[in-house]
């Protein structure tokens, strides 16, 4: 017989039957659960229609009606209800915002940066010139419209920021495609896209490289510079040495210095190529590192900052720099005076050349079969570069930290 209140109050632990295919599932305690049972090509299938507690009899018996209606129509209400869930979790996933995307983005993928300002600069740009006005919009609903909200007002007097937020927008709604976010063509493109709608680089502005000394200029300069104390002094003289970018000397440490072999090994995690970089070090970049100061025994930083632990400050070295009087040339720019010389002095292959300055050379499969780092070639090419900026009356400073100088 059909359940009735009164019978529901009195059931003990079981499954027990009502009609049609409904039963009311009783547990130990006294809930229960409402189910369908019914038949779908050939198999038994259990529909949950609720708890008791939120659906009594009757409610109970109008939901397993509409799950029959379903079934006369040729639709599994078990896999209907999957479907809904799927939608109800589709709908909510895409009212994600751009700002809460980017910062998802941005958790996933800050361990990749291995310049901290770099890492830094990828939220805080997004926050200056994009969350303002697409950081609450839902992924689902930024357009070509809104990326360009964001773009022009920075587009022609801040070109290089408006490419670098065009690529972080870029990446963010690439990541929530790939989350299921979103769906279709990603508006923040270049190629095909809003390279249409925005001019180029070299259409409203004239491309700055840094500034660079001439190289028949830099044996004065660095006679110059090594009458200056100081570790950033040195420091800048090891740059020039080694064509080494700033922050690889800065963060250099001892451990990855071996003197006995001449050589620097800079970690994948300090390198824009992700790989371990030897550097040959030429006779006199050894001396310099020979006359540092050491702090922390053989595990702590070359170039100590001032304070301990703290490397030194980046534009410490564009301060002595600018100390010299020197309006021509940029620390940056002493990489390009290296390639000028080797290029126009030296009749070193571009491979030997660009492997001193930690560039990729050549395809993925020339990289492949080029399974040596040449580093022997390069110790003569560096050598050269030492000996051609040497000054006859070269003098070696002695080297005072910077905190005990007062700098």
């Amino acid at each position: 017989m059909a359940l009735t209140l009164k019978k529901i109050s009195k059931l003990e632990a079981g499954r027990h039957f009502d009609r049609d295919g409904l039963y009311l599932d009783m547990a130990e305690t006294g809930n229960g659960s409402w189910l369908l049972r019914y038949q779908r090509e050939g198999r038994e299938r259990w529909l949950g229609l609720g708890p008791l507690r939120d659906f009594d009899l009757e409610e109970a018996r109008q939901r397993a009606r509409k799950a029959r209606q379903l079934l006369r129509d040729g639709v599994d209400p078990i896999v209907a209800k999957h479907e809904q869930a799927a939608v109800r979790r589709l709908e909510a996933a895409r009212a994600v915002t751009f700002e809460s995307a980017a910062k998802q983005y941005f958790d996933q993928h800050e361990k990749k940066w291995s310049n901290a300002r770099h890492r830094q600069q990828f939220l805080s740009s997004l926050q200056q010139h994009a969350f303002g006005k697409i950081g609450s919009l839902p992924v689902a609903m930024i357009d070509t419209a809104a990326v360009l909200s964001a773009l022009e007002p920075i587009w022609a007097d801040k070109f290089v920021t408006a490419m670098r937020v065009r690529s972080r927008i870029e990446a963010v709604l690439d990541f929530a495609t790939v989350r299921s976010w979103r769906v279709g063509d990603n508006p923040a493109r270049w190629k095909n896209h809003l390279a249409l709608l925005l001019p180029a680089k070299g259409e409203i502005a004239r491309v700055v490289h840094h500034k660079a000394l001439a190289y028949n200029e830099m044996s004065a300069f660095v006679t110059t510079l090594q009458q200056h104390q100081g570790v950033g002094a040195r420091a800048l003289e090891f740059l020039i040495l080694t064509a080494a970018r700033t922050s690889e000397v800065l963060e250099a440490r001892w451990p990855e210095v071996n003197l006995a072999e001449k050589s620097w090994t800079v970690p994948a995690a300090r390198m824009k190529s992700r790989k371990d970089h030897r550097v040959a070090l030429s006779d006199r970049a050894v001396d310099i590192l020979k006359s540092l100061p050491r702090e922390g025994g053989d595990k702590g930083l070359v170039f100590i900052g001032p304070r301990s632990g703290i490397p030194l400050y980046k534009l410490e070295m564009a301060r002595v720099l600018k100390s010299m009087n020197v309006d021509n040339a940029t620390v940056h720019g002493m990489r390009a005076t290296f390639r000028t010389w080797a290029a126009e002095q030296t009749s070193y292959p571009r491979e030997i050349i660009e492997q001193c300055l930690a560039h990729i050379v050549g395809s993925e499969a020339e990289q492949a079969y080029q399974r040596s780092d040449l580093i022997e070639k390069r110790r003569q090419l560096m050598q050269q570069w030492a000996a051609f900026i040497a000054s006859p009356d070269r003098k070696t400073g002695t080297v005072t930290p910077i905190r005990k100088a007062g700098m």
